[in-house]
């Protein structure tokens, strides 16, 4: 009897393993496939888009029930090149680059000085303006947009580019994930600067600055995509296609006779374009830059 219980019980053992196993890879596929399904139906509306920029104007309505064929077989440029002659894209196109560009560019600087005066230097009001900076991260832009509106208006700044780029440098929620990550540094560092004679710019240009490149990364790519989709101030501030950005300029694209819907879709995958690139290039570098600055929660 014991050669027969010396058997069984490494044989027990070795089943339950194998069934945890199977277990933890039936819970992964699912998982997998779970998310799958969720990005097919994002990617479906993307997909559709792409395909229909190709297509002849009367066959993007059409075909928009089939899915049959993924391609079509009499696909062309000609959408593109329709947009290009029955609007200004470059101009729109260059608007929103500069824009955007400005607006990530200089709320790099403003946002990161203010939040490394919030973790780092002491001054009186401090702890009431961390509150205010917390307050104006759950304020909708809808609710100031019509003071703001006022305001700019009498300093005659509408339809021009510091409207659309001023009023969105400081941003209260890269202020805060500015401030987070300050507060996770280690303080030795800028102490031992302080001590060589560094003042608080040259400490924070020279020390802390090498260091934040996952918040600076952070921030950047936030700010980028929400610029990039602006469209409710453009239209409140614009009134010529001069300085219009690209979600101002689709709106009223579309509304051009002859409506053609191949152009729209063109239009559209050029707008979208931009945005899919810097995500596809800094995807791992946004990733590390998120989990880095405490922004999953």
């Amino acid at each position: 009897m014991t050669p027969l219980t010396t058997r069984t019980a490494p044989s027990t053992a070795e089943s339950v393993r194998r069934s945890r196993r199977d277990r933890r890879r039936a819970g992964t596929a699912a998982r997998y496939l779970s998310l799958c399904a969720v990005a097919a139906v994002f990617a479906a509306p993307l997909v559709f888009m792409i395909v229909a920029s190709f297509k002849p104007d009367a066959r993007v309505l059409a075909d928009g029930d089939s899915w049959r064929a993924l391609w079509p077989t009499d696909a062309s440029l000609n959408n593109y090149g329709d947009v290009f002659a029955r609007v200004d894209f470059t101009r729109f196109l260059l608007n929103s680059l500069l824009i955007t560009g400005a607006v990530v560019a200089g709320g790099l600087v403003v946002n990161s000085l203010a939040g490394y005066a919030l973790a780092r230097l002491p001054w009186p009001g401090r702890r009431l303006a961390l509150t205010v900076v917390l307050a104006l991260m759950i304020l909708p832009f809808e609710s100031i947009a019509i003071p703001l509106f006022a305001m700019v208006t009498e300093w005659g700044w509408r339809d021009s580019y510091q409207v659309q780029i001023v009023p969105f440098l400081a941003n209260a929620l890269s202020v805060y994930l500015f401030y987070t990550f300050f507060l996770e540094l280690p303080v030795e560092l800028e102490e031992s600067a302080r001590i060589d004679g560094a003042g608080p710019l040259r400490t924070f240009v020279r020390i802390v600055l090498p260091l934040s490149k996952p918040a600076m990364a952070t921030v950047a790519i936030l700010s980028f995509l929400m610029q990039w989709g602006q469209f409710l101030w453009p239209v409140m501030v614009t009134s010529g296609p001069e300085y219009r950005p690209l979600p101002l300029a689709i709106s009223t694209f579309q509304t051009l006779p002859p409506l053609q819907w191949g152009d729209i879709m063109a239009f559209g995958v050029m707008m979208v374009a931009p945005v899919l690139l810097v995500f596809l290039v800094f995807q791992r570098w946004f990733i590390r830059s998120v989990a880095a600055t405490g922004l999953k929660g």
